[in-house]
């Protein structure tokens, strides 16, 4: 049996690894040949490709803090897929829900998928980008009742995990981006569409944008956001996730304390997932992937967040914090 760990690189805060288009993908993907990973869903998701296997536990950021705090306990998939339930923003023009529900069908027939149903919202989502003064990318939802109205629906026809397709217009685009040296526009936003679902609905949640345009580009570009421009949908990597997403429970389960580590940016460390380890005497792993965050073990202490961090072990790439933990629970022969 694998022991448990954690991943994590948040999302909207322009990690130089993980903060685009599932580039953060081969990391997880190392550690979970010898561990059960959670992972959060932005580092794996990848447009048309996913880095999730079997041995992740992809579970949103809500999720994941309110887990690390001991509210909340993971129960992982038993071998069946989850039956996911799809909410398609009104705003999304028909062509485009088209290219959307084929996809869905595709993933049925050559993964074996449970998507039964799907549900367009009684009224437009509205979704708008914002950028806070520390560079962070977030967002705000004009009508969050349709997209709660449109997810009792499924639930009621006893849907497991909830995936939601939001309209986002073409504006968004930020060349620094798709460089490969800014921060995602949509990330932000995009959590702050999952964490209400899940905070409302205890359901697993993942989100997946939709353009007016078509993404796939014949030019070359940054390798770190190539995934996004091969398809001209991102559906495919959250139906991956979720279909074998861990579901939630408050009773039963893998608990915070299961878990042997959380590995986070060095410079992220200000998170409740954070705290909340370190709270937990969960040994935090502080891995050198700059963000646009600079909260680390000097900071807690300045701020007065932590009087010492003796819990916080930290590393210059994921290669030395992986041989860390490797070398250190084998001998422990845990």
């Amino acid at each position: 049996m694998k022991n448990i760990i954690a991943l994590s690189i948040p999302t909207g805060i322009g990690a130089e690894i993980g903060g685009y288009a599932g580039d953060g993908g081969h990391v997880v993907r190392e550690f979970s040949k010898y561990f059960k990973v959670i992972v959060n869903p932005n580092v794996v998701n990848a447009g048309i490709l996913s880095a999730v296997n079997e041995d992740m536990y992809y579970v949103e950021g809500y999720a994941f803090d309110e887990f690390f705090n001991g509210n909340i306990r993971l129960i992982p998939n038993n071998g069946e897929f989850n039956k996911i339930g799809v909410i398609f923003d009104k705003s999304i023009p028909e062509g485009i829900l088209n290219l959307h529900l084929n996809t869905i069908k595709a993933l049925e027939v050559v993964k074996g998928y449970k998507i039964p149903y799907c549900e367009v919202t009684d009224e437009p989502v509205g979704v708008s980008l914002i950028k806070d003064k520390s560079g962070i990318s977030t967002g705000h939802i004009d009508n969050e009742k349709t997209l709660y109205n449109a997810a009792k629906k499924l639930i009621n026809k006893g849907i497991d995990a909830l995936a939601v397709v939001c309209f986002f217009n073409d504006e968004c685009e930020d060349e620094n981006y798709n460089n490969g040296i800014g921060v995602d526009p949509i990330g932000g936003i995009e959590a702050v569409i999952s964490h209400y679902l899940t905070k409302k609905l205890m359901l697993p949640a993942a989100h997946s944008p939709a353009f007016s345009g078509l993404d796939i580009t014949f030019k070359s570009v940054n390798k770190k956001v190539a995934s996004e421009f091969i398809s001209s949908t991102y559906l495919p990597c959250i139906l991956d996730g979720l279909s074998i997403a861990p579901k939630i429970s408050k009773t039963n389960g893998i608990l915070n304390k299961d878990v042997k580590c959380l590995i986070v940016p060095d410079g992220a460390l200000g998170s409740k997932a954070v705290i909340s380890a370190l709270k937990n005497n969960i040994e935090v792993c502080a891995v050198k992937n700059k963000t646009v965050l600079s909260i680390d073990c000097n900071k807690l202490k300045e701020n007065g967040i932590m009087t010492k961090t003796d819990g916080i072990s930290e590393f210059q790439s994921y290669q030395d914090c992986l041989t860390y933990i490797r070398d250190k629970y084998e001998k422990e022969n845990i």
